[in-house]
C-alpha cells in the first residue's frame, strides 16, 4: 500500500534537501514557534523549503504529537 498524506512527500524532501526527515522533525520540535503556518514560513525562510514540503513536515510533526503543544 502506498504512503498517503504528508508522509508521501518525505522521499522527495530527503532527496531534494539532503537531510533525513528525523532531522527536519527535530528542527521543528526544537523551534520556539508553535503555530502551523509560523513553522511553515520559518522552514521556507530559513532553509529554503518549498511551501508543500514545509507544510508536509509541519503537519506530520504536529499530528504525531512530537512538538508537545
Amino acid at each position: 500500500m502506498s504512503v498517503k498524506g504528508p508522509a508521501s512527500y518525505f522521499p522527495s524532501i530527503e532527496q531534494k534537501y539532503g537531510r533525513p526527515i528525523a532531522e527536519w522533525q527535530q528542527l521543528i520540535v526544537d523551534s520556539p514557534l508553535t503555530k502551523h503556518m509560523e513553522l511553515v514560513g520559518w522552514l521556507k525562510t530559513e532553509y529554503g523549503l518549498g511551501h508543500g514540503h514545509a507544510n508536509a513536515l509541519v503537519a506530520h510533526t504536529l499530528a504525531t504529537g512530537q512538538k508537545g503543544n
